[in-house]
């Protein structure tokens, strides 16, 4: 996805300090490797040593490009820097002493880089303490251990002395090391294969592979010559120069892969949200593309309700602390609208979700609306399903067993009175049956009289307060109010331990209050279960609200429903 044309100001000019910084890099790196190329020509060396120049340069200009595309990641930093120490260690080959130097200590500093590069893909960072311990380790190898060597050898810009028996033990406790140093990162990068996802685990298992053949083509190279072709010499440095020079190619190819890749700054975000509405991306993809996380979800926080949600109105668990999977909160104006669920492991930077979230807030609220919308028609739904299933089981359970058992009775002679008393019965329970669907007063009469035949039939006194209703409302709105105050009204009966109830019914300036209060202790509230939730659906659906007031004892439940005729 490409962010449009029109990008904002407040963008561009974030974007020029990395751009400038990025060009002058460039071409300090160009001019270090030319300078360098120079030397070893002048010094008449072969031309393989071109390898290591060469080789800088694909680090550097990986490193900017990824560097240009994520500012806040540091992977683009050790790429460059790992362009750096290749250059340094090609100074060997230059022919001048104190630059021979400098190369003979830095000869495998690259190991160390290559491995902060694995364990630290794709941000750069490290968190864990062992992976914190195994790059430390890998840099105090291979500049400490690597002094002994340069120190004691027979001839050299840094030898003092000819200790060859130094020089051997050096030599074998580096290769201890390096292997320990590898197996650590083997360990470590298996550990991650498995917690990442599928999808990561594509990208990561090839780039480790590589990563882990490279540094074993680096250090037992020459070993595995010997045994096998009995030495290797230019042909070995040849190939171990070309695979260090390749891992900077591996490490933008899984970078652009799987999610890894992140197309736009933060800034950026909004102008993606401003474009028109038939070219602007879902925010959930804006956002993805944006962060370079293809995992992310967008949950929803509904009125009433201290979960979340997805954009499908299903409740979703919040992920766990200190797993793969993290959770930042999205507030407007001061209010949870929502929450952003990411990689933890890619986006290891909590502040640039949150940022990214307050520059949606507006936009994610608005989809809010319509994943409530769309949740309270699943509820209303699954609630007419629910009724349906309730009266096909009464039917099934009930009525049809008893006339079944009449017909018997009446097959086989039974008494006329023991049959006609079962047909009555029958027909009360059938009339019990479409009452709870549909009461008869409520049909008949309209809302007020079936409001005062339901309190007439509670043992909980109740004070109704009728008023304007000259005329009998739409069918909807009546059916819709009576369920409200029922359900009210049985709320109130279970939990105000035999109080009086009052119950308000005004309709004025096309509108109806409907209003239920208590003496009860509280603690009711929206969307606080099925009953309330089923309130807040009904009233939502006929495009009025509903409000719960229960502090200070006591409960009002207060509906406003349009009822213009």
């Amino acid at each position: 996805m490409r962010a449009p044309s029109h990008v904002s100001d407040a963008g561009r000019v974030r974007s020029l300090p990395v751009t400038d910084s990025a060009l002058l890099i460039a071409v300090a790196a160009l001019c270090a490797a030319g300078a360098e190329l120079a030397l070893m020509r002048q010094a008449q060396v072969h031309w393989a040593a071109a390898l290591f120049p060469a080789g800088a340069l694909v680090y550097v200009a990986a490193g900017l490009i990824a560097w240009t595309r994520r500012p806040s990641s540091r992977l683009g930093f050790l790429l460059v820097v790992g362009g750096g120490v290749l250059l340094l260690s090609g100074l060997v080959n230059t022919g001048v002493e104190a630059l021979v130097a400098v190369g003979q200590i830095t000869r495998i500093l690259g190991i160390a880089v290559i491995i902060h590069l694995l364990i630290g893909f794709p941000t750069g960072r490290l968190h864990a303490p062992a992976a914190r311990l195994v790059v430390a380790g890998g840099y105090v190898v291979c500049l400490i251990f690597e002094l002994p060597i340069r120190l004691f050898s027979p001839d050299g810009p840094l030898s003092v002395a000819d200790r060859p028996e130094v020089v051997s033990a050096a030599i074998d406790v580096l290769r201890v090391a390096g292997a320990l140093l590898v197996l650590a990162t083997a360990a470590l990068l298996v550990a991650r294969l498995r917690r990442a996802t599928p999808e990561q685990r594509r990208v990561l298992a090839p780039l480790s592979g590589y990563g882990i053949f490279a540094l074993l083509i680096v250090q037992w190279g020459s070993e595995v010559s010997r045994w096998l072709f009995d030495g290797g010499g230019l042909t070995l440095s040849i190939v171990q120069l070309t695979v260090i020079a390749l891992v900077p190619v591996a490490f933008a190819v899984a970078a652009s892969r799987g999610g890894f890749a992140r197309t736009a700054d933060i800034a950026e975000l909004g102008s993606w949200l401003g474009a028109e509405e038939s070219a602007r991306p879902a925010l959930r993809q804006a956002l993805a593309d944006t962060l370079g996380d293809q995992s992310l979800r967008l949950l929803f926080r509904l009125p009433g309700d201290d979960g979340l949600v997805d954009d499908r109105g299903v409740p979703v668990s919040r992920p766990g602390p200190n797993g793969p999977r993290g959770l930042v909160e999205i507030e407007l104006a001061g209010e949870p609208v929502g929450a952003i669920v990411y990689d933890a492991v890619l986006l290891d930077r909590p502040a640039d979700v949150r940022e990214a979230g307050r520059v949606i807030s507006l936009a994610l609220d608005r989809e809010r609306l319509v994943v409530e919308l769309r949740a309270s028609r699943s509820r209303l739904v699954a609630a007419a399903d629910d009724e349906r299933r309730r009266i096909a089981r009464d039917l099934h359970d009930g009525l049809q067993s008893r006339l079944v058992f009449l017909a018997v009775q009446a097959g086989t002679g039974a008494d006329a009175g023991t049959v006609r008393a079962g047909i009555e019965a029958a027909i009360d329970e059938l009339r019990d049956l479409v009452e709870g669907v549909m009461p008869t007063q409520l049909t008949e009469r309209g809302l007020p009289a079936a409001v005062e035949d339901l309190a007439d039939r509670l043992p909980t006194p109740i004070a109704l307060h009728v008023a304007g209703f000259e005329r009998r409302l739409a069918p909807d709105v009546e059916t819709a109010a009576y369920f409200i105050v029922s359900e009210a009204i049985v709320n109130a009966v279970k939990h105000a331990d035999g109080t009086a109830l009052a119950v308000s019914l005004e309709r004025s300036n096309g509108t109806l209050a409907i209003e239920v209060a208590d003496g009860g202790v509280g603690g009711a509230r929206a969307g606080g279960g099925n009953g309330m939730r089923g309130m807040d659906d009904r009233v939502a659906a006929l495009g009025g609200r509903l409000a719960i007031d229960s502090a200070g004892g006591g409960t009002r439940v207060k509906a406003v429903i349009p009822c213009v005729s």
